[in-house]
């Protein structure tokens, strides 16, 4: 499979990582962290033995560690092995790795050529596509970062067998967020989805469709794009808090409690807004809701926001949202 973006294409199947030709490139790294580099970097050197000289670069996993000083390991690394402007790096990881590996070499020499190899669920159907890049900055999510386009993006399935089931879940969150926005009848088809029985190379490619489209209308989030959104503000809130109490919840699980309360501050039925929830709950182990007292400061640094007013993406009906809907604290403290 096969998908056009506007200037890179996205590879959907296991038989990928060996078509990739590195030979234009004066050095090449591949950016890991300590679960891809056990796991998926031998698969990667097997099918492409290309790359058995690439210089490996490793971080830590976890959100914990999107973050500056990370991207100074990445530097470093680039630097003291004279990487030039037409070097390459390859990021074979998460969320994580992506965002920061793409931030990292969209700035190292002003920019060199990036590759995204997403080994999880999430970065297979978020994270790696739509070129945003970035990391965390005071536990804010995001907060610094730019929008830069891989040179290609390769969705290997196969790597989802190296996932936890509570991985392939946080993952699942994003592929419900597509169905939510804009697809009624793919809502309706996860509904009756089997985690055990799921063909994940066609789910993959249904959201990665759906996000793609969205991208290519409004590639730098200033209108439909934003309805990416949804469950993202609260969402967002709900990571920071944690991260800044040193507890580990995953982004697809903050999402998805996000999804549940803003389904709610949408206008839409009591039952759609019961459907949702009982979804999620049933099939993503969601952390407790924080006390709106405790999410109230990191509202106010959204990157939507505008005029001191919070911006949601909000549902108008299961299929269907609408962003920049405008809400003040005191609005936002009664869905509590």
């Amino acid at each position: 499979m096969e998908i056009n973006s506007s200037n890179y294409t996205i590879y959907i199947g296991d038989d990928k990582l060996s078509s990739v030709q590195y030979q234009n490139y004066s050095q090449i790294a591949i950016l890991v962290d300590e679960n891809t580099k056990e796991h998926c970097l031998p698969k990667l050197l097997e099918s492409n033995p290309s790359l058995k000289k690439a210089k490996i670069i490793s971080i830590s996993s976890g959100e914990i560690n999107k973050d500056l000083s990370r991207c100074q390991i990445v530097w470093n690394e680039l630097s003291q092995s004279h990487f030039d402007r037409n070097s390459l790096l390859i990021c074979l990881g998460g969320g994580v790795v992506c965002d920061l590996g793409g931030f990292c070499a969209s700035c190292f020499k002003r920019g060199i050529d990036f590759i995204h190899i997403p080994t999880t669920l999430l970065s297979m159907v978020d994270a790696s596509v739509g070129g945003k890049t970035g990391v965390d900055f005071l536990t804010l999510k995001n907060q610094i970062g730019l929008f830069s386009n891989p040179q290609q993006v390769i969705i290997c399935p196969t790597f989802l067998e190296t996932l936890s089931k509570r991985q392939i879940s946080s993952g699942f969150a994003e592929i419900v967020k597509h169905a939510l926005i804009s697809d009624k009848q793919y809502w309706e088809l996860l509904l009756e989805t089997d985690f055990s029985q799921t063909d994940w190379k066609e789910i993959i490619n249904k959201s990665v469709l759906i996000k793609n489209k969205i991208v290519e209308e409004d590639p730098l989030e200033k209108s439909i794009r934003k309805q990416l959104n949804f469950g993202h503000t609260i969402g967002h809130a709900i990571e920071s808090h944690y991260l800044e109490t040193g507890k580990e919840v995953l982004h697809g699980e903050a999402i998805a409690l996000g999804m549940i309360v803003e389904s709610k501050m949408s206008g839409i039925s009591q039952d759609d807004c019961n459907q949702i929830e009982q979804f999620l709950s049933k099939n993503i182990a969601l952390p407790t809701l924080p006390t709106f007292e405790e999410l109230e400061k990191w509202f106010i640094h959204d990157k939507k926001n505008s005029s001191g007013k919070i911006q949601f993406s909000l549902l108008t009906s299961i299929g269907k949202c609408q962003e920049n809907i405008s809400f003040n604290q005191q609005e936002i403290k009664k869905y509590f």
